[in-house]
């Protein structure tokens, strides 16, 4: 064998021992994280509720730290907050009124997704299977009931025509679904009832009166914002051109993704914008991508929203410029 061969076996010898030992720590390190995974839910658990009882606002989000990719973790508001990590891995997350959702999607050929409702200190007290691959999720203020948005068909809101979703009502106090929003409502438009065939829901949000819910619904080429009840299981079209809704704090205004430009054979794209529902006047955030997401409200003056695997910040008003906010996170929600 010549030298060159000689180094060449020798050099791929190598190689490939390097790559197995970096595959095995990898394992190993995966193994060490879900062996200690039920210790780090609790004492963060632990932690969260301490917070949640003494009234002092957090953010919980999707921790994308590379060794602990998807672990619902939280932190203060401030900027630099130390975060605590779970051990719970999600797909989506939300909380409110100490109840919280951790959306995981599934991985068997039923193409179902898993939602875990979570008390304060992060334990699971119930499972509930809705259809589809994870999109949004909501807990309303109150804590009563929640909302996931699913894709059925399709895994993207760009590909109009091509995607099917299903939001589904959770009640969280009893540990199960009531239905998806395509059933449970009757829709109207100026006064008259909507019965199109492909009518498609998604991005529910719920008001302060655990009653009243605002959500996108896509029928004839067109998306609209509706605002219904609960109660009384009615909804009508108040807005068009609206995707993605989410409540303002203070109930006056929803945040949204506007669709600014779709031509043909051109993707589609947004443009974050907060409209007054007293006045029905848009105002076009600072944003200048195109960001597919819900946003969420830090306060009344700003919203967060998901820019790559970083959480931003930008002012409701449409003053300012984006700024970012938590790295390595997304799927915020604001606790306060």
């Amino acid at each position: 064998m010549s030298t060159r061969a000689i180094v060449f076996v020798a050099v791929t010898v190598t190689c490939a021992a390097v790559a197995v030992g970096a595959t095995l720590a990898s394992v190993d390190r995966q193994r060490e994280a879900t062996a200690a995974a039920p210790k780090a839910t609790q004492a963060t658990g632990d932690a969260l509720a301490v917070d949640v009882a003494a009234g002092r606002p957090v953010v919980v989000f999707r921790d994308l730290d590379r060794s602990r990719y998807g672990r619902l973790a939280f932190a203060g508001l401030e900027t630099g907050a130390a975060r605590r990590r779970s051990g719970l891995s999600c797909d989506r997350v939300h909380f409110a009124a100490g109840e919280g959702v951790c959306v995981v999607r599934g991985t068997g050929l039923l193409n179902e997704s898993t939602v875990k409702l979570l008390d304060e200190r992060l334990d699971v007290v119930a499972e509930v299977k809705v259809p589809g691959v994870p999109s949004r999720a909501r807990v309303s203020a109150d804590g009563r009931l929640a909302a996931v948005t699913t894709f059925v068909t399709g895994h993207s809101y760009a590909t109009p025509g091509q995607f099917s979703t299903s939001a589904t009502l959770i009640d969280v106090r009893r540990g199960k679904a009531i239905t998806d929003l395509e059933h449970f409502v009757t829709l109207e438009a100026d006064g008259d009832r909507v019965t199109a065939r492909d009518r498609n829901y998604w991005g529910i949000t719920f008001d302060r009166d655990g009653r009243t819910f605002y959500a996108t619904v896509a029928y004839g080429g067109g998306t609209h914002l509706v605002r219904g009840d609960i109660r009384t299981r009615r909804a009508r079209i108040i807005h068009d051109n609206v995707e993605c809704p989410s409540l303002s704090p203070d109930g006056t205004r929803i945040g949204y993704k506007k669709l600014v430009s779709a031509g043909s054979g051109s993707p589609k794209i947004w443009r974050f914008t907060v409209l007054d529902l007293a006045t029905m006047r848009e105002t076009q955030l600072a944003e200048p991508a195109p960001r597919d997401d819900q946003l969420e409200w830090l306060d009344d003056d700003h919203v967060l929203y998901a820019n790559g695997e970083e959480i931003w910040t930008v002012p409701a008003d449409g003053s300012g410029a984006p700024e970012r906010y938590l790295a390595a996170a997304d799927s915020p929600a604001v606790v306060r």
